[in-house]
């Protein structure tokens, strides 16, 4: 496995613990500094917290396939499923708003994109012995 794939994916995965700690520790400052998420509804502590763990647990994946490649593949591949779905659970709310082009283009990087990373790594570089 290339260097580079295990640095993406220690990047990734300090991105989305990032933001899995703000959404645990500080989710009123990220409920109103994160773009869009006012216009999901009255804030949530509960809610907001229960997805700033479900961050965390996919960034754990991302940071053990980072430090154990083969041992981290699968909960690399746990943590890509959750991005994804939740990707997708976006995409269907784009699509169902009155500006779904400007939904996706909000969402592209830090819904989209950090989805997209952890299910390139997961396909193309599971290890041997993995």
């Amino acid at each position: 496995m290339a260097s580079w794939q295990r640095w993406v994916a220690g990047l990734t995965g300090l991105v989305l613990l990032g933001n899995g700690l703000a959404m645990l520790f500080a989710g009123p400052a990220w409920y109103e500094a994160v773009p869009g998420v006012t216009s999901t509804g009255p804030y949530n502590a509960h809610f907001i917290k229960d997805i700033g763990a479900i961050y965390a647990a996919a960034a754990a994946g991302l940071l053990w396939f980072a430090w154990r490649p083969a041992q981290g593949w699968p909960a690399l591949a746990g943590a890509a499923l959750w991005l994804t779905l939740h990707a997708a659970i976006h995409v269907y709310d784009a699509t169902c708003g009155t500006h779904p082009l400007a939904d996706v283009q909000r969402d592209f990087v830090g819904v989209y994109l950090l989805a997209a990373i952890p299910l390139a790594l997961a396909l193309f570089t599971k290890p041997k012995g993995a």
